[in-house]
């Protein structure tokens, strides 16, 4: 059986500090709620700089300079610590700053709604021009800019969305419908924000992976938001929109959208179109979010401690067809959460770990690495929510002790062995399971593991139409080499096999 193989992946964050500001549910509710509050008084004196953010620990680990086994080597809390020799390109992306992100904004922009001033637009010319992915083309649709008073009048009488820089506006998105409020500018600023950091994970996805765009032939994308208008308010297509400016013109695509954890059910997705051999090259891709920048902000700014959630995520990973080399996707070893499953900790981890794991006459052991949700703890901790990635894992191993699989005295040797501290920004569906594919990859290929397995959980109680939970999951693993695929043997060929026979058994009894 000849198993599609992940052939390359990215990973991209966008620093985003004024967005945290202006446009991070967490600081627009507070706004609206309480506008002279201490928390929003105290917020701009708690958010770091550029720097500071390229030299945290985990930001470096996501984009690829670091491994996930340096985060154990130095223990938490990773912040206010700096990483040394840290740098904002990395081995799988890159750490953007906000000003060349705004400028990027606006060269995704189809529709002409997004308005930057003259003198920002010059300065962030000069930026793109020396990206190394962002091609002339792209950079030629910054065009001149906009004089500030004309920008000033669409932001007062028009309700279009200020865009900042160091807390000054130098730009807005205008909205797209006099009257759709699903097209009104905020949404448009998302979905824009949306795209432009899936655009990044793309162009970085081609850079980093041998393969030419042409010969993509479908995009899932599959972050959080829905871009539609009022008679379909979810309709899409994020993936042909970031297809479109990453130059992958032979591919169509469609959206995937599962909460947290729909990038799982996007591998799963193209896995098996791939092995199908419906297409041969499939790209997942995703950007971040905004609404979730500072989502912990009040708990952060309470213990005295920095923003940390002020990176807006994204990434990209090719599925394509078997190469011989690159690690399998098991699309016989998925596991799911079924509508019937339950939603205690001990029916999900059964339904997405064991399940799975039994079908394929596999030990919980056997995995050597599980991804699972894996937030930085420097975020959630402060909030309350404890390590999660360590909670994962804690359940995982207590069902191998429990099917006599682990000793209970190995507990916290197995979680250290096959698990992992978590890196991720808490931007929804990036932390989940997908941060590791990339070292998936890598460490599989190296000979260091040869089972890795990739779970995603997602929330869908969050959109009030079910009290479901959700999650999926599947194995990655070694490489055994390509198969022949058996030939199937047409009814000509049976008939003159049968004729053969006949004669042989004739001519024996003839001798006979």
């Amino acid at each position: 059986m000849s198993y599609s193989v992940v052939k390359g992946t990215s990973y991209v964050l966008v620093h985003a500090p004024d967005m945290v500001l202006h446009n991070g549910t967490t600081q627009t509710t507070e706004k609206h709620l309480n506008p002279n509050s201490e928390y929003l008084k105290n917020l701009p004196k708690s958010l770091r700089s550029f720097d500071e953010a390229v030299n945290y620990l985990p930001n470096q680990v996501y984009i690829g300079n670091n491994k996930p086994a340096d985060l154990r080597k130095d223990p938490q809390p990773w912040v206010g610590k700096n990483v040394e020799g840290a740098s904002k390109n990395g081995k799988l992306g890159e750490i953007m700053p906000q000003d060349e992100f705004i400028g990027l904004i606006k060269i995704v922009d189809a529709f002409e709604l997004v308005k930057l001033n003259k003198e920002f637009t010059a300065d962030v010319k000069k930026k793109l021009n020396d990206h190394p992915l962002v091609k002339d083309e792209l950079v030629a649709k910054l065009k001149e800019g906009e004089d500030m008073a004309d920008i000033q009048k669409l932001v007062d009488e028009q309700g279009a969305e200020p865009l900042y820089m160091n807390n000054e506006v130098i730009g807005c998105i205008k909205r797209a419908h006099d009257v759709d409020i699903n097209l009104n500018a905020h949404v448009i600023f998302e979905n824009l924000v949306s795209k432009a950091s899936g655009v990044l994970a793309a162009l970085h996805l081609l850079d980093k992976t041998d393969i030419n765009a042409e010969e993509i032939e479908y995009v899932l994308e599959c972050s959080e938001e829905a871009c539609g208008d009022m008679n379909q308010r979810g309709g899409g297509n994020f993936a042909k929109a970031i297809a479109e400016v990453a130059g992958l013109t032979k591919a169509s695509g469609s959206d995937v959208r599962g909460f947290c954890a729909a990038p799982t059910h996007a591998m799963i997705s193209a896995a098996s179109m791939v092995k199908a051999g419906t297409f041969k090259n499939v790209l997942i891709v995703s950007g971040g979010s905004t609404a979730k920048l500072g989502m912990n902000g009040k708990d952060h700014v309470k213990k005295e401690l920095p923003i940390l959630e002020d990176v807006i995520g994204g990434f990209a990973v090719l599925v394509s067809e078997n190469d011989g080399t690159s690690p399998v996707l098991r699309t016989d070893l998925v596991g799911r959460h079924t509508v019937g499953t339950g939603s205690s900790p001990q029916a999900v981890i059964t339904s997405l770990v064991t399940e799975p794991l039994d079908r394929g006459g596999l030990k919980i052991t056997d995995i050597d690495k599980y991804s699972v949700e894996m937030q930085n703890p420097d975020v959630t901790k402060p909030a309350g929510a404890g390590d999660v990635p360590n909670a994962n894992y804690k359940m995982i191993a207590a069902l191998g002790v429990k099917r006599g699989e682990i000793e209970r005295t190995a507990l916290n040797d197995f979680i250290v062995e096959h698990g992992m501290e978590g890196w991720a920004p808490t931007q929804g569906h990036i932390p989940s399971g997908v941060p590791y594919v990339g070292f998936a990859k890598e460490d599989i290929e190296a000979g260091n593991i040869n089972k890795a397995m990739i779970i995603g959980k997602g929330s869908l109680f969050l959109g009030r139409m079910t009290n479901q939970f959700d999650g999926v999951s599947i194995v990655m693993e070694k490489n055994p080499g390509v198969v022949e695929e058996s030939k199937g043997v047409s009814e000509q060929e049976v008939r003159g096999l049968v004729a053969e026979a006949m004669r042989d058994f004739a001519s024996h009894l003839l001798q006979g």
